[in-house]
């Protein structure tokens, strides 16, 4: 059981973990000129899975796998999950759902970029910000930090969540 502090907390870190999803998909999309500079969006005809599957930021034995799904579906796919994952965190609504897909995106961006070796871009072969981001998710989930300012209370009393659980 958590403190009222502890719910506080698990609420900040919901909220945090949400707007980077949030905040990667707004930037994909309209190039804001952080992670994605403008003639790069989304809606500038920018490609944003493939551009990373595409790149040399993608190394080690799995990047033939990883080049081969690189194609306008994964572009679509992936900014449909980083919008869905980042609204339903924010909200704190089916966190179990946003937590599996979340993670399972978070480990695959994780080998692709391939940690171990000399050629790593990661400074720490077992946990760099991918499984930091996965584990934020399940933690967010398994603690239901969606109840404290957010709406995970109202959304498990809906009938159709009461009957699927797997939409918590």
């Amino acid at each position: 059981m958590t403190t009222a502090s502890g719910r506080r907390w698990l609420a900040i870190l919901r909220l945090a973990t949400g707007f980077i999803f949030l905040w990667a998909f707004l930037d994909k999309t309209f190039g804001l000129g952080y992670a994605t500079p403008p003639e790069r969006a989304w809606i500038a005809g920018g490609t944003p899975s493939q551009g990373f599957l595409n790149s040399d930021s993608v190394i080690g034995p799995l990047k033939p796998l990883f080049a081969a799904i690189a194609s306008p579906v994964s572009d679509v796919l992936f900014m449909i999950a980083m919008l869905a994952i980042g609204l339903a965190v924010l909200l704190g609504v089916g966190l179990r759902i946003s937590a599996v897909v979340g993670a399972i995106l978070m480990v695959a961006m994780y080998l692709a970029e391939w940690p171990f070796g000399a050629n790593a871009a990661s400074t720490n072969p077992l946990v760099d910000y991918h499984i930091i981001y996965a584990l934020a998710l399940i933690v967010i989930a398994a603690l239901a930090a969606g109840d404290t300012w957010g709406f995970g209370r109202q959304w498990k009393s809906l009938g159709l969540v009461q009957h699927n659980r797997w939409l918590v």
